[in-house]
């Protein structure tokens, strides 16, 4: 059970180390106190609470840092969440200016994330495996490119631009979309592509440019079914001080390249998690990462995650707040748009 002063002690050690990313000395806490304390007592507070296993004492300083118990007990039990009005407005403003579809939500998501919090950012949109294909569109854009507008039962609608190897009518282009909408509607999103090889030889019967168009639809498919992970801001970790080690810095964008990690990162409870350092994580493999998830629901079935992936020196009061804010900026504007959550 940590006094009173201990309590400030620490708090103030982590909000100084947080912001400076320098070890915090016993002279460096007289001055940022706000009560008189003599630099023996400070340096005594500090022993005990490097006993406790909240701060640890690094090779080149003199000065204390937050352990990752530290950053958990701090988490769990003094971080107060901080997220200014302004931020509020300017998130709500972002998304007034146009309708946006699930996808570009969830993209600009994290691109806000990575830009407000000069951290990396990790968004999982919903699983498309529960979905339905209810219609498909395809809109030419040139006699070799053109965008494919698909549309599930739960409402998401879905952009992918393509590109033909040859050239491709406007009547081939509407007979596809014909075929695909009365054999394709009601077919899960993830059997689209094999149900795709099944209706290939009536495509070929009727279509002149079948095979180009049968192409270019299985790859949009595939990557519309496939895992929907987005990344933002990973240069952001190269100014991270933690980082400049470029043998942690190869381990970390290795990190940050495997989408299966973030899927088990995934499965937690609750709508928030905060990982810090490897502290008995069978997941994280490195002892200076920390990560920050919130969860937004699409309704019963759906849900996806907002990461912030960060050196354990964040300010988790205003990552934390930032995160839970945006997921709720995230339902409520699917909610808007289709109605059903």
């Amino acid at each position: 059970m940590l006094t009173n002063r201990q309590i400030v002690i620490f708090k103030t050690i982590v909000d100084e180390f947080t912001r400076t990313a320098e070890p915090v000395g016993s002279k460096t806490l007289m001055s940022l106190l706000d009560f008189p304390c003599s630099s023996a007592t400070i340096r005594n507070e500090m022993a005990a609470l490097e006993a406790a296993g909240l701060l640890e004492k690094t090779h080149t300083s003199s000065g204390r840092i937050p352990s990752s118990a530290g950053y958990r007990y701090y988490v769990e039990n003094l971080m107060e969440k901080q997220l200014d009005d302004g931020v509020k407005t300017s998130l709500q403003q972002v998304f007034k200016e146009r309708h946006y579809s699930l996808e570009e939500i969830v993209k600009k998501s994290c691109e806000i994330l990575s830009d407000m919090t000069s951290l990396t950012s990790v968004v999982l949109g919903p699983d498309s495996k529960c979905q339905r294909l209810q219609h498909v569109q395809l809109i030419p854009i040139s006699e070799r490119s053109a965008v494919a507008i698909f549309v599930t039962d739960h409402g998401h609608t879905e952009n992918k631009t393509f590109q033909f190897d040859e050239q491709v009518s406007v009547e081939d282009i509407q007979n596809c979309c014909t075929i695909l909408n009365e054999k394709l509607c009601g077919t899960p999103i993830f059997n689209v592509v094999e149900r795709m090889q099944e209706i290939q030889p009536l495509l070929a019967a009727h279509i002149t440019r079948h095979e180009v168009l049968f192409q270019a639809f299985v790859n949009a498919f595939v990557r519309f079914a496939s895992d929907n992970v987005y990344y933002s801001g990973q240069s952001n970790m190269l100014y991270q001080p933690e980082f400049a080690d470029i043998e942690k810095l190869k381990q970390l964008m290795s990190m940050l390249e495997d989408s299966s990690l973030w899927r088990q990162l995934a499965n937690h409870e609750g709508d928030l998690m905060v990982r810090i350092g490897d502290e008995g994580n069978e997941v994280l493999h490195m002892d200076n990462v920390a990560v920050v998830a919130s969860k937004f629901r699409l309704n019963d079935d759906e849900e996806g995650q907002l990461m912030i992936v960060g050196p354990t020196r964040m300010q988790y009061n205003r990552v934390v707040a930032l995160m839970e804010y945006m997921s709720k900026v995230i339902e409520e504007l699917y909610r808007d748009e289709y109605g059903n959550f």
